[in-house]
């Protein structure tokens, strides 16, 4: 069980997997204003960032699963890393349908809600771990403007307009769901760029180290096309932010 292979070498040095930066990451631990030893459900948890930072810095007891091997195993070593391995574990699996033994304080889906079918589905299967008064997180792209054309929206690897909402449509469709929105987090332009340019010099460097690998002639076609692409699209029309969402 894995990602493509082509996201553990494009991504393979980033400890966030999203465009949220180090400081907006603390800056949404602050905000849920938690406490110690609440425990925090983190599906689709990559590298671990987010669970063994707040570990760190606000005493959370927490549990990640994500389907990647490498990012499983990055995340262990960065919880020995930062001195709480006692506190996280982290579980190489498939996150869709985990439910946690044992009731969570925060429910946690940052930027994979494909596990659930989409929003709704992952809202649903957050909820089942959720003990009452809890919050839970999503994680989700919207449009920042509207894109133009269907050609535009493919460009920002939507498969079409109808992909994402604008924030506000999405905000009110929390609020069809159920769930008053508490709190949130936005990437901006500078942390889009911390997360898609970081990947340009990891391929550079792959390429460089792994010339005759079988997926050189992908990594060197993204190389060469990504940055364009980026900057015409994604950085101009997506949007993306994390939701704190407490049913009502």
């Amino acid at each position: 069980m894995d990602i493509p292979r082509i996201f553990n070498i494009t991504e393979s040095a980033h400890r966030i997997h999203n465009p949220l930066t180090p400081e907006k990451l603390a800056t949404l631990g602050a905000a849920l204003r938690l406490e110690r030893g609440t425990r925090v459900l983190d599906l689709g948890s990559g590298s671990g960032e987010m669970l063994c930072t707040w570990a760190r810095d606000y005493g959370v007891i927490g549990t990640g699963i994500d389907m990647s091997q490498l990012f499983t195993g990055q995340a262990k070593l960065r919880a020995e890393e930062l001195g709480v391995a006692d506190q996280v574990t982290f579980i190489h699996g498939d996150a869709a349908g985990y439910v946690a033994a044992d009731k969570v304080g925060v429910a946690a889906c940052v930027g994979a809600t494909w596990i659930g079918g989409g929003v709704a589905g992952t809202i649903e299967l957050l909820a089942r771990s959720l003990r009452p008064g809890g919050i839970i997180l999503i994680g989700e792209p919207y449009w920042r403007q509207l894109p133009p054309t269907e050609e535009v929206a493919r460009g920002c690897l939507a498969g079409s307009i109808a992909d994402f909402l604008p924030l506000p449509e999405l905000i009110a469709s929390f609020g069809h769901l159920g769930y008053d929105v508490v709190e949130m987090v936005l990437a901006d332009q500078d942390s889009w760029d911390r997360y898609e340019a970081a990947k340009w010099l990891t391929m550079r460097r792959w390429l460089a180290a792994n010339p005759d690998d079988e997926l050189a002639q992908e990594v060197r076609a993204q190389l060469t096309s990504e940055p364009g692409r980026y900057a015409a699209y994604t950085r101009e029309y997506l949007g993306w932010g994390v939701f704190a969402l407490m049913p009502r």
